[in-house]
């Protein structure tokens, strides 16, 4: 409960650098998705059942601060989260590369759900075409931003990891 709780802190203060500063600044062509990062590394070192609850809490952050339909980011959170979840304790994201590479991959990813979910937003247009100016910038912030975003939480490792017991 308590990593899951620090997570959601982390997630509430991303949401809002993210809803409340940087779609501000309208120099930047897109804006980089900092709770994605996050979910993914919490998915990563947590597992499935661990992304899956902490990206449809950081997704619940995110349709609370943005004009999107509610339940939108939730479930792609939580259907990212289950996914990155999968490859928990299987990828090392130590480094500057991996952690980049999982930047680029994880937003192409987003995308791909995104698409995806369309089929139950018809109304809305939420889809963004694959290859275009912005959404180049988004994974090229993504991937550089990752391993940054990595180093601050491997700061907080110790309060954001579940504790795994030792069974002999």
């Amino acid at each position: 409960m308590k990593s899951f709780g620090i997570s959601c802190l982390f997630f509430l203060g991303f949401s809002l650098l993210e809803s409340a500063f940087l779609s501000n600044i309208l120099i930047l062509p897109a804006i980089p998705d900092l709770v994605l990062l996050c979910s993914l590394y919490l998915s990563l070192n947590n597992g499935r059942l661990f992304g899956s609850c902490a990206g449809f809490a950081g997704g619940l952050f995110l349709d609370f601060f943005s004009a999107v339909p509610f339940g939108l980011n939730c479930l792609l959170r939580t259907v990212f989260g289950y996914t990155a979840g999968l490859f928990s304790k299987t990828l090392n994201i130590n480094g500057i590369f991996f952690p980049f590479l999982l930047g680029a991959l994880s937003t192409i990813f987003k995308a791909v759900i995104l698409w995806c979910i369309t089929v139950f937003y018809p109304n809305v247009n939420i889809a963004r075409e694959a290859v275009s100016f912005s959404f180049g910038f988004e994974v090229l912030f993504n991937a550089l931003l990752a391993p940054l975003v990595f180093k601050f939480l491997d700061v907080f490792k110790g309060e954001l990891l579940l504790a795994v017991e030792n069974v002999r």
